[in-house]
């Protein structure tokens, strides 16, 4: 159960993009104080808490029911995404945010940490584990939120190490990654619909 949680812990937390999701924060948060965005990496935690557990345990059933095949959701994301990428690369900070604005849940939570690909392998997950092991798996997914959670909160402080010139020429080329990973959900999903 031990090799379980180890393996399950680090596949999840490497999948949900820390770093990635990381340097989203602080490029889309410029604007904002280091309290205002700490409460958004508080708020996104949360979100990506409760969006991974609702997978986890009831996702084949939510999908089933509404109909939503993960192609779909594949073009659907891949479509945000693109339009965030676009504006990350053109250095248009997407006007100024406030807490009106909240970027906590769309796009912090879901698309970027919780994208296609960790949508896919909770719904797997959550299918093929049962008893001690699903109890063994939650925990690992819980910690690897937690430790999510952590890197966002130091956010901040890695701002204020790295400066601000180093900021912007990682904004700029997560919004390169950005459009890539959107083209290649948008293509992934069109072509196993029509396959």
């Amino acid at each position: 159960m031990t090799s379980l949680f180890i393996n399950t812990l680090i596949k999840i937390f490497f999948l949900l993009t820390p770093f990635f999701v990381m340097s989203m924060l602080l490029s889309m948060t410029r604007s904002l104080t280091s309290e205002v965005r700490r409460g958004i990496a508080i708020r996104t935690t949360l979100a990506i808490l409760v969006i991974a557990f609702i997978l986890f345990y009831f996702g084949n059933i939510i999908f089933n029911l509404l109909g939503i095949t993960i192609q779909s959701f594949q073009i659907g994301a891949g479509a945000l995404l693109f339009l965030s990428a676009v504006t990350l690369v053109h250095g248009q900070q997407q006007r100024t945010l406030s807490e009106s604005d909240d970027i906590a849940v769309v796009p912090l939570a879901m698309p970027l940490t919780i994208g296609p690909g960790t949508v896919g392998t909770l719904l797997i997950l959550g299918a093929e584990t049962t008893g001690t092991a699903k109890l063994v798996a939650s925990a690992a997914l819980f910690t690897a939120i937690m430790l999510v959670g952590l890197t966002l909160l130091l956010a901040t402080k890695l701002e204020q190490i790295l400066g601000g010139k180093v900021i912007v020429v990682l904004t700029k080329i997560t919004g390169l990654v950005l459009a890539a990973l959107a083209a290649q959900l948008i293509f992934t999903g069109i072509y196993t619909f029509k396959h």
